[in-house]
């Protein structure tokens, strides 16, 4: 199939829309997908996401405010509820049956607010990828952040399906010895949704991180599992045990564990919406361990940001310049094929639909 043939982005899928928290001044603009939308809670508190565009005149629906039944319009106040359907004209009592804008489904689960951006009559909720370490906080305390990156999506993929770059980009956290992350053991998987890796590294000095946050004295087994799941989303168990505690036979014993949700939205084909979640299973009772993971991780996911920008701005200046294939990328090519695999299905059925 030829590439103008597909779509840029997955749209039967479901996205990270926003956290919870951001709707909690009100309304929220964002745009997804190169979509422009406004995300609110309806009076019963429901997260409602409509097009940012008022019927009207076209007015961004995020100049205007909440009211009682819904979102009013800035311009000259026009009422729309969560469904997208007009309910108030001032001035005016009939109200066209065709007054209104398109509403996309969301869903909040896992203090996540997913939405679907493509035919609503697809939206499968089994679909969401789950995420329920956010639930359980006693085990799981965890800390957040939405970061907007001017890159592509699936370089941010391509970033967490190959962490051969821990040791050059990440020396001062997370990083660790390079030979150690070249040798690890791969396990790499195609999925039914994506694809999976799971890398070893035995006998391996562990890094700053892992030692402040487990107080770690000699070497350890390390281990990250990855999961891609197409279109945009990857879920990770990065941990560490004390060499001879068994980790390869069982992983749930007390030493490091960290769980992070990466969730990359796209905005345009440069631009995308970074939401990542990092969840300490370690010194739960302990508040300054979740105050010192985020001072730890979000500095990191920052230095990857400045090296993927910078990426984006080479491969924009020479698009059609070849890149080089090494070992390394094995399971981030895995991941590419996958979504080249959901991109020409959907466009099948665009095309089928369209005859």
């Amino acid at each position: 199939m030829d590439d103008t043939t597909i779509e840029p982005f997955v749209r039967n899928a479901w996205y990270v829309a926003c956290w919870p928290d951001e709707l909690d001044n009100g309304i929220l603009a964002r745009t997804i997908l190169k979509e422009p939308l406004v995300l609110f809670r309806d009076p019963d508190g429901k997260a409602s996401a409509l097009e940012d565009r008022c019927c009207h005149r076209a007015a961004p629906l995020h100049y205007g405010k909440l009211v009682e039944t819904g979102i009013q319009c800035g311009y000259h106040g026009l009422v729309f509820d969560g469904s997208g359907k007009c309910v108030d004209i001032p001035g005016q009592q009939n109200i066209p049956p065709m007054a209104g804008v398109r509403s996309y489904p969301v869903v909040e689960r896992n203090r996540i607010i997913w939405i679907w951006m493509g035919d609503p009559a697809l939206a499968d909720e089994s679909k969401i990828v789950p995420y329920p370490w956010h639930d359980d906080t006693a085990k799981w305390p965890y800390c957040k952040e939405v970061m907007h990156i001017k890159c592509n999506y699936m370089l941010m993929i391509d970033n967490l399906m190959d962490l051969t770059h821990l040791a050059y980009v990440h020396t001062k956290t997370i990083g660790g010895n390079p030979s150690a992350h070249v040798n690890a053991k791969m396990d790499i998987e195609r999925t039914e949704h994506g694809a999976r890796y799971i890398r070893w590294m035995d006998e391996t000095t562990p890094p700053p991180t892992y030692v402040k946050g487990a107080g770690f004295k000699g070497k350890v087994d390390r281990w990250q599992e990855f999961e891609y799941v197409v279109p945009s989303t990857v879920v990770q168990w990065s941990g560490a045990l004390d060499v001879g505690k068994g980790a390869h036979e069982n992983r749930e014993q007390e030493g490091f564990h960290l769980r992070i949700l990466h969730a990359i939205t796209p905005v345009t084909e440069t631009t995308c919406i970074y939401f990542w979640s990092a969840a300490n299973g370690y010194r739960q009772d302990d508040p300054k361990a979740t105050v010192e993971l985020y001072g730890e991780i979000n500095p990191t996911f920052i230095e990857d940001v400045g090296i993927i920008e910078g990426q984006q701005a080479r491969l924009d200046s020479d698009p059609n310049r070849a890149l080089l294939g090494i070992r390394a990328d094995n399971a981030l090519s895995q991941a590419r094929r996958a979504l080249r695999a959901e991109l020409e299905r959907e466009s099948g059925i665009t095309a089928q639909a369209a005859e």
